[in-house]
């Protein structure tokens, strides 16, 4: 009884603990999203009146921003491909190695994130420009090529460069986790180094795949300062739709609309993502355990 009594009274100090970070959530996050849902389906007359309605809503799947979800779907999809293709390959180099070399990498990798994130997105700008690094460094062999900067491709370069390490950190966690019993046992039944990597690292490697395009994927998608910035405003993305409501044209009940419209897509993508992650997880390590 005095144990189940002490238990009790630990359960209650920490719930007495958990009050602030309650407030908290609910001031930051249950509050705005209140009110942006309240905008969202409401709208204020010349008057000042206040009423009910879902315009704001048929304004959002107006053809005329088909195209500018497009665009924001396509661009950060490709660049989720190209974080995978290029991180993949980083982290698992990475973990073959010391801890401590890794450890090292890493924390280089990650340094250029503890600079401000605008200031990282100018730098491209003065790489990309007419007269920037790259074209300075392309004249060095006779070539002299447009300007990449102000189109799509700079801001996929820019989407890349900004988030590629969230990327690379969640999937060289789990790398790191793999047992090496198992690479071992795979490697004592004949199977060379591809096989091993095919039917035992990757298979086991996948959550942190999804975790890393997850967190890609999202800030990607809702971005408006690289857009911004490297597309010249000729680029404008969802984020960039929603910024300009709330700063520029004023119309916060348009602009709120899209968000919750996009809050969805991103809880269904976030679902399936997870619904994946979690079968590919099963079947790795039934796949491992079988073969």
């Amino acid at each position: 009884m005095k144990k189940i009594r002490k238990n009790t009274e630990a359960d209650k100090r920490t719930s007495r603990m958990a009050y602030p970070y309650a407030l908290w959530s609910v001031i930051f996050i249950l509050v705005p999203l209140v009110l942006v849902v309240f905008y969202s389906f409401t709208q204020t007359s010349d008057l000042g009146v206040t009423s009910f309605t879902f315009d704001n809503y048929k304004e959002v799947f107006n053809p005329l921003f088909y195209k500018v979800f497009f665009r924001s779907f396509i661009l950060s999809g490709a660049a989720t491909i190209v974080c995978i293709l290029i991180g993949y390959p980083v982290a698992y180099i990475i973990s073959k190695m010391d801890i401590s070399k890794g450890s090292t990498l890493i924390l280089l990798f990650i340094l250029p994130m503890w600079m401000n994130f605008l200031l990282r997105t100018y730098a491209w700008i003065a790489i990309l420009g007419k007269n920037g690094l790259l074209n300075n460094f392309l004249a060095l062999f006779g070539l002299h090529p447009n300007s990449i900067l102000y189109t799509s491709t700079a801001v996929l370069l820019g989407m890349v460069y900004n988030f590629l390490p969230f990327m690379v950190l969640p999937i060289y966690t789990t790398l790191q986790k793999i047992d090496g019993d198992l690479i071992n046992a795979a490697k004592d039944l004949g199977a060379n180094d591809i096989t091993v990597f095919r039917k035992v690292i990757f298979p086991l490697s996948i959550p942190g795949v999804m975790s890393g395009v997850t967190m890609v994927f999202m800030p990607c998608v809702t971005t408006f300062a690289i857009s911004r910035l490297l597309g010249g405003g000729k680029t404008m993305l969802v984020g960039d739709l929603i910024e300009q409501q709330f700063t520029t044209v004023g119309d916060w009940n348009f602009g709120s609309a899209v968000s919750i419209v996009m809050m969805l897509i991103i809880l269904v993508f976030m679902g399936i993502m997870n619904k994946v992650d979690r079968e590919a997880t099963e079947g790795g390590e039934h796949s491992v355990r079988t073969k």
